[in-house]
């Protein structure tokens, strides 16, 4: 369940009588730059109706125009006059851009230095020669120190990024836009960085229909307005986890939380492989790319989706600006559709046909190995790192195989080594040793259906693969072996039988270690 606000004090409608009539004002202003963006229906598996708001679609792949342009365009003598500054991370610099840019205004924008290169890209091209770029400090609040002194300054309307009501009211056409398509929700699940959107959005569904539940998402590692509703106000964090960037604030808004403690019925807090996985959802069910921010909505909404059976549940898709190279990262966070990994260290005697056996122990469980490490350190003893996607009942039965089979093992999921793919090993403990890329057909079983052809000639000395979503897996791969004759029928059955390799260059066996471990032999494919 949700973590529940503390002022459940009065009517919800009767306490944003002034944010409601600003967002109807703001309809009036906001359609001047683009047209609403859809609400499109999509059967979810869980039997409930995802009503998703496509505020990707918009020019600037997020929902930040409007909040930019109504504020501008509210107060455009007085921008035309003084020019306009603001700070962001990207989504709201480019709402900015593109409002400043319509409307003939100077733009001067903060950006911090570690935003992705596509928003800084965007903001430029939106801002038709009016947006100046200033890149400062490595966060947003760094940006937002900066943008803040700059614009008083030198004088400059400054825009807020959340906390102002017309900022606000903005945003809120987008509840508007949510509360007047074909289908009403139930549920609302709205994402919260500073609250602005939110705010703007609960005070709209809550005034059309008080019975429509609105639940805030924000992110692990940056619950700002968690935060602030336990201290009872606006307290800033000490750092924010940057994986959702869209709402990676630290400290709510004072506005938006006045509203959103009266507006909200409830705040859920998803982690990075959650929203991951929403990702990965998004993609499945409607073919859309989004930002981790944007797949906030739906994560939160996928965790209580047994609440949703038979109903109808709103989602923010609220951007789509996504750096492309993010993708193998978010892809490896996504896993299982559960949303869940988990990668454990398994105590194996340092033999030939010791991992085939293991696999074989485990087979019953049925879960698809995501990720597998295994380095030669000891003379008797190695320890493989293998990752698994599933639910938490698969690694109940998981470990019990393991317990029944014998083996030690402990849970390291999380740890720094496993995180950065480190598989220490020794290769001066190598006999023979020959290294090559292994492309393998991506299907249950086909390491197993190989190491169970080798078992009895070669030792896996270095293996390292991961889950690629492609038709081919790969894997680097280091074998050794007790004698020259076991080696050379190991590449006669490579001829023969596959799996199909890409043989290493000399320069590569070097980096692993081989020649040197080897007297200077190098030990290439079919030499």
């Amino acid at each position: 369940m949700p973590r529940q606000p503390k002022d459940d004090s009065g009517s919800p409608a009767a306490r944003v009588p002034e944010l409601f009539r600003q967002v109807m004002k703001a309809r009036t202003r906001v359609y001047r730059l683009f047209p609403p963006t859809p609400v499109e229906c999509h059967p979810m598996p869980g039997g409930w109706t995802m009503l998703l708001k496509r505020e990707d679609l918009s020019e600037i792949h997020s929902y930040k125009w409007r909040g930019a342009f109504n504020f501008i365009s509210a107060r455009e003598r007085e921008a035309r006059r003084r020019g306009v500054c603001a700070a962001s991370a990207g989504n709201h610099a480019q709402g900015v851009a593109v409002s400043a840019a319509r409307l003939g205004v100077r733009a001067v924008l903060f950006m911090p230095k570690s935003a992705p290169k596509l928003k800084v890209e965007s903001v430029a091209r939106l801002g038709g020669g009016l947006a100046e770029i200033r890149l400062e400090g490595d966060n947003f609040d760094d940006a937002a120190g900066a943008a803040l002194a700059f614009s008083e300054t030198e004088g400059l309307l400054h825009v807020p990024p959340y906390d102002d009501l017309l900022v606000m009211a903005g945003q809120g056409v987008v509840g508007d836009e949510i509360m007047t398509s074909p289908e009403r929700p139930d549920t609302v699940y709205v994402q919260i960085g500073g609250g602005g959107l939110a705010a703007g959005v609960a005070a709209v569904v809550k005034t059309y229909d008080p019975a429509v539940r609105v639940i805030g998402v924000e992110a692990e590692g940056q619950a700002s307005m968690t935060a602030a509703f336990e201290a009872g106000k606006p307290v800033t964090l000490p750092r924010v986890d940057i994986f959702c960037d869209g709402t990676a604030v630290k400290t709510a808004g004072a506005l938006t939380f006045s509203a959103l403690k009266t507006l909200l019925d409830g705040i859920v807090t998803v982690t990075s492989a959650e929203v991951a996985s929403a990702m990965e959802e998004l993609w499945r069910v409607a073919r859309v790319i989004s930002e981790p921010s944007g797949a906030m909505g739906l994560a939160a909404a996928r965790r209580e989706e047994r609440e949703h059976a038979g109903r109808k549940v709103g989602v923010v898709l609220s951007g789509a600006n996504l750096d492309f190279r993010r993708l193998g990262t978010i892809a490896r966070r996504a896993g299982d559709p559960s949303g869940r990994q988990a990668y454990y260290q398994v105590e194996l005697p340092e033999r030939p046909g010791a991992m085939l056996a293991f696999l074989k122990t485990i087979a019953p469980a049925g879960l698809n190995i995501s990720h597998l490490m295994v380095g030669q350190y000891g003379a008797d003893l190695a320890y493989p790192v293998a990752g698994f996607d599933g639910h938490s009942e698969d690694f109940g039965y998981l470990e019990e195989l393991m317990s029944f089979g014998g083996y030690k093992f402990k849970d390291v999921t999380g740890r720094p080594d496993i995180t950065f793919r480190v598989a220490p090993y020794q290769p001066s403990r190598l006999k023979l040793p020959f290294a090559a890329i292994l492309h393998f057909p991506e299907r249950p079983g086909a390491l197993t259906e190989f190491l169970e052809r080798v078992a009895a000639l070669a030792n896996i000395s270095y293996f390292n693969y991961v889950h690629s979503g492609e038709q081919v897996g790969r894997a680097l791969a280091v074998f050794s072996f007790e004698n020259e004759p076991f080696r050379e029928k190991f590449l006669d059955g490579l001829r023969e039988r596959g799996p199909e390799i890409t043989p290493l260059p000399r320069d590569t066996n070097h980096a692993l270690g081989l020649i040197g471990a080897t007297g200077g032999k190098s030990y290439d494919a079919f030499a």
